[in-house]
Protein backbone atom coordinates (compact mmCIF):
# COMPACT_ATOMS: atom_id res chain seq x y z
CA UNK A 1 0.00 0.00 0.00
CA UNK A 2 1.43 3.31 -1.07
CA UNK A 3 1.02 5.21 2.20
CA UNK A 4 1.31 2.28 4.62
CA UNK A 5 4.67 3.35 6.02
CA UNK A 6 3.53 6.90 6.82
CA UNK A 7 1.63 5.78 9.90
CA UNK A 8 -0.86 8.62 9.58
CA UNK A 9 -3.24 6.89 11.97
CA UNK A 10 -0.83 5.77 14.67
CA UNK A 11 -2.61 5.74 18.02
CA UNK A 12 -6.06 5.88 16.41
CA UNK A 13 -8.89 3.38 16.76
CA UNK A 14 -11.22 2.69 13.82
CA UNK A 15 -14.52 0.84 13.63
CA UNK A 16 -15.36 -0.63 10.21
CA UNK A 17 -18.66 -2.31 9.42
CA UNK A 18 -18.88 -4.89 6.67
CA UNK A 19 -15.19 -5.56 7.33
CA UNK A 20 -15.23 -9.21 6.38
CA UNK A 21 -14.86 -8.91 2.62
CA UNK A 22 -14.76 -6.61 -0.38
CA UNK A 23 -14.32 -2.92 0.20
CA UNK A 24 -14.82 -3.22 3.96
CA UNK A 25 -11.90 -5.57 4.30
CA UNK A 26 -9.75 -3.29 2.13
CA UNK A 27 -10.69 -0.33 4.34
CA UNK A 28 -9.82 -2.20 7.53
CA UNK A 29 -6.50 -3.40 6.09
CA UNK A 30 -5.56 0.07 4.86
CA UNK A 31 -6.40 1.76 8.17
CA UNK A 32 -4.43 -0.91 10.03
CA UNK A 33 -1.48 -0.39 7.68
CA UNK A 34 -1.66 3.31 8.55
CA UNK A 35 -1.28 2.43 12.24
CA UNK A 36 -4.85 2.17 13.56
CA UNK A 37 -6.30 -0.48 15.84
CA UNK A 38 -9.41 -1.98 14.23
CA UNK A 39 -12.84 -2.91 15.51
CA UNK A 40 -14.06 -5.13 12.67
CA UNK A 41 -17.81 -5.73 12.42
CA UNK A 42 -19.53 -8.11 10.01
CA UNK A 43 -22.55 -10.40 9.95
CA UNK A 44 -20.60 -13.16 8.16
CA UNK A 45 -18.48 -14.76 10.89
CA UNK A 46 -16.42 -16.89 8.49
CA UNK A 47 -15.48 -13.87 6.38
CA UNK A 48 -14.77 -11.88 9.52
CA UNK A 49 -12.40 -14.57 10.82
CA UNK A 50 -10.49 -14.54 7.52
CA UNK A 51 -10.23 -10.76 7.57
CA UNK A 52 -8.97 -10.76 11.14
CA UNK A 53 -6.18 -13.19 10.28
CA UNK A 54 -5.07 -10.77 7.59
CA UNK A 55 -5.36 -7.76 9.87
CA UNK A 56 -3.15 -9.38 12.50
CA UNK A 57 -0.32 -9.29 9.98
CA UNK A 58 -0.14 -5.52 10.42
CA UNK A 59 0.85 -5.96 14.06
CA UNK A 60 -1.92 -3.85 15.55
CA UNK A 61 -4.86 -4.63 17.76
CA UNK A 62 -7.93 -6.19 16.13
CA UNK A 63 -11.27 -6.83 17.75
CA UNK A 64 -13.75 -8.88 15.72
CA UNK A 65 -17.43 -8.42 16.54
CA UNK A 66 -20.01 -10.46 14.60
CA UNK A 67 -23.07 -8.21 14.32
CA UNK A 68 -25.98 -7.25 12.10
CA UNK A 69 -25.98 -3.47 11.61
CA UNK A 70 -29.79 -3.55 11.77
CA UNK A 71 -29.40 -4.45 15.46
CA UNK A 72 -28.68 -1.29 17.45
CA UNK A 73 -27.81 -3.25 20.57
CA UNK A 74 -25.19 -5.28 18.73
CA UNK A 75 -23.48 -2.12 17.46
CA UNK A 76 -23.64 -0.50 20.89
CA UNK A 77 -21.87 -3.58 22.23
CA UNK A 78 -19.25 -3.46 19.47
CA UNK A 79 -18.41 0.14 20.35
CA UNK A 80 -18.40 -0.62 24.08
CA UNK A 81 -15.99 -3.50 23.60
CA UNK A 82 -13.77 -1.50 21.28
CA UNK A 83 -13.50 1.39 23.71
CA UNK A 84 -12.84 -1.01 26.57
CA UNK A 85 -10.07 -2.82 24.68
CA UNK A 86 -8.38 0.09 22.91
CA UNK A 87 -9.23 3.06 25.13
CA UNK A 88 -11.40 5.07 22.75
CA UNK A 89 -12.70 5.52 19.23
CA UNK A 90 -11.52 7.99 16.58
CA UNK A 91 -12.72 6.76 13.18
CA UNK A 92 -15.93 5.18 11.95
CA UNK A 93 -16.41 3.69 8.49
CA UNK A 94 -20.07 2.78 7.99
CA UNK A 95 -19.62 0.46 5.05
CA UNK A 96 -21.99 -2.48 5.50
CA UNK A 97 -24.43 -2.64 2.60
CA UNK A 98 -26.42 -4.82 0.24
CA UNK A 99 -27.05 -4.33 -3.47
CA UNK A 100 -29.41 -6.21 -5.78
CA UNK A 101 -31.22 -5.52 -9.05
CA UNK A 102 -34.69 -7.04 -8.59
CA UNK A 103 -36.40 -5.17 -11.42
CA UNK A 104 -38.71 -2.17 -11.97
CA UNK A 105 -39.66 -0.30 -8.81
CA UNK A 106 -43.32 -1.36 -8.90
CA UNK A 107 -42.32 -5.02 -8.91
CA UNK A 108 -40.03 -4.91 -5.86
CA UNK A 109 -41.50 -6.74 -2.89
CA UNK A 110 -41.60 -5.42 0.66
CA UNK A 111 -38.88 -7.74 1.94
CA UNK A 112 -36.42 -6.57 -0.74
CA UNK A 113 -37.17 -2.93 0.00
CA UNK A 114 -36.91 -3.40 3.75
CA UNK A 115 -33.58 -5.21 3.41
CA UNK A 116 -32.03 -2.40 1.37
CA UNK A 117 -33.28 0.35 3.66
CA UNK A 118 -32.57 -1.67 6.82
CA UNK A 119 -28.94 -2.40 6.02
CA UNK A 120 -27.89 0.59 3.91
CA UNK A 121 -29.73 3.37 5.75
CA UNK A 122 -30.84 2.20 9.17
CA UNK A 123 -27.61 0.26 9.63
CA UNK A 124 -25.58 3.36 8.82
CA UNK A 125 -27.63 5.42 11.26
CA UNK A 126 -27.25 2.73 13.94
CA UNK A 127 -23.48 2.74 13.45
CA UNK A 128 -23.14 6.48 13.96
CA UNK A 129 -25.67 6.47 16.79
CA UNK A 130 -23.58 3.87 18.61
CA UNK A 131 -20.27 5.62 17.94
CA UNK A 132 -21.10 9.31 18.43
CA UNK A 133 -20.77 9.32 22.25
CA UNK A 134 -17.36 7.62 22.08
CA UNK A 135 -16.14 10.02 19.40
CA UNK A 136 -17.34 12.95 21.49
CA UNK A 137 -15.56 11.58 24.54
CA UNK A 138 -12.38 11.40 22.47
CA UNK A 139 -12.72 15.09 21.58
CA UNK A 140 -13.59 14.56 17.91
CA UNK A 141 -12.93 12.24 15.04
CA UNK A 142 -13.90 11.23 11.53
CA UNK A 143 -17.05 9.47 10.32
CA UNK A 144 -17.04 8.12 6.78
CA UNK A 145 -20.29 6.88 5.27
CA UNK A 146 -20.04 4.66 2.21
CA UNK A 147 -22.72 5.65 -0.27
CA UNK A 148 -22.48 4.97 -4.02
CA UNK A 149 -22.79 6.66 -7.37
CA UNK A 150 -26.32 5.25 -7.01
CA UNK A 151 -26.71 7.94 -4.36
CA UNK A 152 -26.48 10.73 -6.94
CA UNK A 153 -27.87 9.09 -10.10
CA UNK A 154 -30.72 6.74 -10.87
CA UNK A 155 -30.29 2.98 -11.15
CA UNK A 156 -33.21 1.52 -13.10
CA UNK A 157 -34.01 -1.92 -11.79
CA UNK A 158 -32.63 -1.19 -8.32
CA UNK A 159 -34.87 1.56 -6.94
CA UNK A 160 -34.53 0.24 -3.40
CA UNK A 161 -30.74 0.50 -3.56
CA UNK A 162 -30.63 3.90 -5.21
CA UNK A 163 -33.18 5.32 -2.77
CA UNK A 164 -31.18 3.96 0.16
CA UNK A 165 -27.88 5.36 -1.07
CA UNK A 166 -29.48 8.76 -1.74
CA UNK A 167 -30.69 8.65 1.87
CA UNK A 168 -27.13 8.02 3.08
CA UNK A 169 -26.09 11.32 1.48
CA UNK A 170 -28.89 13.16 3.28
CA UNK A 171 -27.90 11.51 6.55
CA UNK A 172 -24.27 12.51 6.03
CA UNK A 173 -25.16 16.16 5.48
CA UNK A 174 -27.34 16.27 8.58
CA UNK A 175 -24.78 14.50 10.76
CA UNK A 176 -22.07 16.90 9.57
CA UNK A 177 -24.16 19.80 10.83
CA UNK A 178 -25.08 18.09 14.08
CA UNK A 179 -21.59 16.82 14.96
CA UNK A 180 -19.36 19.57 13.61
CA UNK A 181 -19.46 21.49 16.88
CA UNK A 182 -18.03 18.42 18.59
CA UNK A 183 -15.06 18.38 16.17
CA UNK A 184 -16.44 15.30 14.43
CA UNK A 185 -16.12 15.37 10.65
CA UNK A 186 -18.71 13.47 8.61
CA UNK A 187 -18.18 12.77 4.91
CA UNK A 188 -19.28 10.25 2.31
CA UNK A 189 -17.37 8.21 -0.25
CA UNK A 190 -19.28 7.27 -3.40
CA UNK A 191 -17.75 4.36 -5.31
CA UNK A 192 -18.79 3.40 -8.79
CA UNK A 193 -18.13 -0.10 -10.13
CA UNK A 194 -15.60 -1.86 -7.91
CA UNK A 195 -13.89 -5.21 -8.38
CA UNK A 196 -15.78 -7.03 -5.63
CA UNK A 197 -18.50 -9.66 -5.53
CA UNK A 198 -21.09 -6.87 -5.61
CA UNK A 199 -20.07 -6.10 -9.21
CA UNK A 200 -18.36 -9.27 -10.34
CA UNK A 201 -21.07 -11.89 -10.12
CA UNK A 202 -23.02 -13.98 -12.66
CA UNK A 203 -26.25 -12.00 -12.23
CA UNK A 204 -24.53 -8.71 -13.03
CA UNK A 205 -22.65 -10.23 -15.94
CA UNK A 206 -25.90 -11.58 -17.41
CA UNK A 207 -27.63 -8.22 -17.03
CA UNK A 208 -24.78 -6.40 -18.77
CA UNK A 209 -24.39 -8.94 -21.59
CA UNK A 210 -27.82 -10.46 -22.27
CA UNK A 211 -26.56 -11.46 -25.71
CA UNK A 212 -24.28 -14.12 -24.23
CA UNK A 213 -25.28 -17.38 -22.58
CA UNK A 214 -22.71 -17.42 -19.76
CA UNK A 215 -20.81 -14.13 -19.77
CA UNK A 216 -17.79 -13.62 -17.53
CA UNK A 217 -15.76 -10.69 -16.28
CA UNK A 218 -13.84 -10.33 -19.54
CA UNK A 219 -17.12 -10.15 -21.47
CA UNK A 220 -18.46 -7.21 -19.45
CA UNK A 221 -15.22 -5.27 -19.03
CA UNK A 222 -15.72 -3.35 -22.27
CA UNK A 223 -19.33 -2.49 -21.43
CA UNK A 224 -18.32 -1.04 -18.06
CA UNK A 225 -15.26 0.78 -19.42
CA UNK A 226 -17.44 2.46 -22.06
CA UNK A 227 -19.42 4.12 -19.26
CA UNK A 228 -16.33 5.81 -17.81
CA UNK A 229 -14.12 8.76 -18.73
CA UNK A 230 -11.08 6.71 -17.75
CA UNK A 231 -10.50 3.57 -19.83
CA UNK A 232 -10.97 1.07 -16.99
CA UNK A 233 -13.95 -1.21 -16.25
CA UNK A 234 -13.84 -0.90 -12.47
CA UNK A 235 -11.85 0.40 -9.54
CA UNK A 236 -10.08 -1.93 -7.14
CA UNK A 237 -11.14 -1.92 -3.45
CA UNK A 238 -7.78 -0.35 -2.65
CA UNK A 239 -8.66 2.65 -4.83
CA UNK A 240 -11.65 3.36 -2.61
CA UNK A 241 -9.52 2.73 0.47
CA UNK A 242 -7.24 5.61 -0.56
CA UNK A 243 -10.15 8.02 -0.20
CA UNK A 244 -11.23 6.48 3.10
CA UNK A 245 -7.72 6.72 4.55
CA UNK A 246 -7.48 10.38 3.54
CA UNK A 247 -10.79 11.22 5.21
CA UNK A 248 -9.77 9.25 8.30
CA UNK A 249 -6.52 11.18 8.65
CA UNK A 250 -5.83 14.67 9.95
CA UNK A 251 -5.04 15.71 6.38
CA UNK A 252 -8.81 16.15 5.97
CA UNK A 253 -9.28 18.08 9.23
CA UNK A 254 -11.07 20.95 7.47
CA UNK A 255 -13.30 18.75 5.31
CA UNK A 256 -16.81 17.84 6.41
CA UNK A 257 -20.21 17.43 4.82
CA UNK A 258 -18.63 16.46 1.50
CA UNK A 259 -18.94 13.71 -1.09
CA UNK A 260 -15.85 12.11 -2.61
CA UNK A 261 -16.80 10.29 -5.79
CA UNK A 262 -14.45 7.51 -6.91
CA UNK A 263 -15.99 6.29 -10.15
CA UNK A 264 -13.49 6.64 -13.03
CA UNK A 265 -15.64 9.50 -14.35
CA UNK A 266 -18.94 7.58 -14.55
CA UNK A 267 -21.10 10.39 -13.20
CA UNK A 268 -19.38 13.08 -15.27
CA UNK A 269 -19.35 11.43 -18.68
CA UNK A 270 -21.43 13.12 -21.33
CA UNK A 271 -23.36 10.47 -23.26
Amino acid sequence: MSRGTDRRLAGKVALVTGAGAGMGRAFAERLAAEGADIVAVDLDEAALDAAVRSLHEHGHGVLAVPADVRDQGALDEAVRRGVEQFGGLDIVVANAGVSRNPGPSWTIDEAEWDLAVGVNVTGTWHTVKAAAPALTERGGGSVILISSTAGIKSVPGAAQYSAAKHAVIGLMRTLANELGGKSIRVNAVLPGAVNTAMTNNPATFARLRPDLENPGADDVAGVLAARHLLPIPWAEPEDIAHAVAFLASDESRCITGQQIVVDAGLTQKVA
